[in-house]
């Protein structure tokens, strides 16, 4: 029984390496795509926003403006990253017909899933490790909290790995892939704390902000670095906790389903 045990364990880390390594030479063979834009894109936020507005706009949260935003670009390449790979990749499986092949193999459908969300992850993390580096050129950073900004950042790629899985799952074509990101993605980032305080804001706005998911991510990821914070952080590792649970608990009755496979 034992042995069974543990050849079934034997055969499911295969799987699941196999996946999370595929996506790994995809990333790394596709570099200038799923790398490269990210550290463009962070160097023009520090040159303009930074350097030539910071300068206006001093200090922010009790730091300077450079180093408050820089938490909010490393966490914001980390989210779309993560999104990204895991949506791009699973409906690429879907549209060349290679996930079929998955489907049937003695896989269950959780290491397929934790396959694809484990490339999200390693990609979310390795593009914010890059913008981590190109920040470090413009400004100082001290890590005041390592597992809470670790843990953070885990928990933030997790999370849009399985939104990204989802998104794959429904996506009926590469247009359908790139709607979320544009419509609600990129809105929520934008609202989430990036660029500014949200003490900023009038009552209205700030009691709205404390519903996007993204501020809870920004401002437990700027704590561990900065140490200041404009949302509970216990309140703020529980949202995302939650919302891994429960993406991962739609993402598999999803794939138990067959929702979007047999299209």
């Amino acid at each position: 029984m034992s042995g069974a045990i543990g050849s079934r364990a034997m055969v499911r880390w295969i799987g699941f390496k196999t996946i999370v390594l595929r996506e790994m030479g995809r990333i790394m063979r596709i570099w200038g795509q799923t790398i490269v834009p990210s550290a463009v894109t962070a160097t023009l936020y520090f040159v303009i926003f930074g350097s030539l507005i910071g300068k206006r706009v001093g200090s922010m949260g009790g730091v300077d403006y450079m180093q408050y935003i820089a938490p909010g670009l490393i966490m914001m390449s980390i989210i779309t990253n993560a999104y990204a790979n895991v949506s791009s990749s699973f409906f690429g499986a879907k549209f060349q017909r290679f996930l079929e092949e998955i489907s049937v193999s003695p896989q269950p459908n959780w290491v397929i899933v934790f396959g694809y969300v484990g490339g999200g992850v390693l990609r979310g993390l390795l593009v914010g490790g890059v913008v981590t580096v190109v920040s470090l050129v413009f400004t100082h950073l001290s890590v005041h909290h390592v597992l809470a900004t670790l843990a953070a950042a885990l928990l933030t790629a997790t999370v849009f790995s399985l939104a990204g899985f989802i998104n794959g799952v429904f996506a009926k074509n590469f247009d359908q892939v790139n709607w979320i990101p544009t419509f609600i993605l990129t809105p929520l980032t934008y609202f989430g704390g990036v660029f500014y305080s949200i003490n900023l804001l009038p009552d209205w706005a700030r009691a709205l902000s404390f519903a996007n998911p993204v501020l809870h991510m920004v401002n437990a990821f700027r704590f561990g670095f900065l140490g200041t914070s404009d949302v509970h952080v216990g309140a703020a590792f529980t949202v995302m906790t939650l919302a891994c649970v429960a993406l991962y608990l739609i993402a598999i009755t999803l794939m138990n389903r067959g929702t979007g496979l047999r299209d």
